[in-house]
């Protein structure tokens, strides 16, 4: 999985050691064992084992990689794909309907000032702490977090549905408008209710995103 990446990136501290070649790869080999969670939670893994190893603690290194792995994934998936991403790419995708250059700006500006902070400060404070580097992200709350985005990013996505029907379908009158716009808060009150009842808000983009294409046709 993402155990050659991570090898990769504590290369540079073996080197630094000055150990012998033979000892740079059987640590090497150490860290190319199966290692997978949310990327942008990796770096915060990445300081805490750079400092550990750099402590002369490399068993302590491999428990604490093979400990927060699973629990990162579990919190940094559903906010940073499920959430962050969702609420970013609805609210660029309206602006690109309605035919605005700003629509690439607007996506990174949501979304890439979150993941960047938390990759740059969860490495730099994981270093800090060394195995106390879980601290920050049991701190960021990320749960809590997803939980108060997920209704806004259900609603942009209603927002867009409404958006992507409209631009598809404009009829010549207003009677030919109520059965479109009666349709689309409907969409809009089916999309709420799934997010209440426990749905997937990824799931739900993917299915407005197909909406929107069988509209166009």
């Amino acid at each position: 999985m993402q155990g050659l990446g991570f090898a990769f990136a504590v290369l540079p501290l073996m080197r630094a050691k000055g150990d012998a070649p033979e000892k740079i790869a059987s640590q090497l080999a150490r860290h190319m064992k199966m290692f997978n969670t949310h990327p942008y939670l990796a770096a915060s893994v990445l300081g805490s084992v750079v400092r550990i190893e750099q402590d002369g603690h490399p068993e302590t290194a491999d428990h604490l990689k093979t400990a927060v792995m699973g629990p990162y994934a579990a919190i940094g998936d559903p906010f940073f794909w499920g959430v962050l991403r969702s609420f970013s790419s609805a609210a660029a995708v309206i602006l690109a309907l309605q035919g605005s250059l700003l629509a690439p700006l607007v996506f990174l500006v949501l979304y890439d000032p979150v993941h960047l902070w938390v990759r740059g400060r969860g490495f730099l404070e994981g270093y800090r702490q060394g195995q106390r580097g879980i601290d920050f992200i049991r701190g960021l709350n990320l749960p809590s977090w997803t939980a108060t985005l997920r209704l806004p990013a259900v609603v942009l996505m209603g927002v867009l549905a409404a958006v992507a029907a409209d631009a598809a379908y404009r009829p010549h009158s207003i009677a030919g408008e109520i059965p479109v716009k009666l349709g689309v808060l409907g969409l809009i009150l089916l999309c709420f209710l799934a997010v209440r009842r426990g749905g997937s808000a990824l799931k739900i983009l993917y299915g407005t995103t197909v909406l929107c294409m069988v509209l166009s046709i």
